[in-house]
């Protein structure tokens, strides 16, 4: 395996665990008020997103 798609399969599964976190982080902070909590959890499910689609993309590449 070439080191671009072992460094694609990388981000991808880095990239999808902190969008979970940050969808749990989100979820919780909505349910408790937290609006901060809520904020933060969306941010970091959004940069996960983008680390895992960019993971797609050097595997692909």
């Amino acid at each position: 395996m070439d080191e671009m798609k072992k460094r694609g399969i990388e981000n991808e599964v880095k990239g999808k665990m902190k969008e979970t976190e940050g969808k749990v982080r989100g979820d919780v902070g909505k349910a408790t008020g937290d609006t901060s909590e809520h904020i933060k959890g969306r941010v970091e499910q959004a940069k996960g997103k983008v680390q895992k689609e960019f993971g797609k993309a050097e595997r692909k590449a």
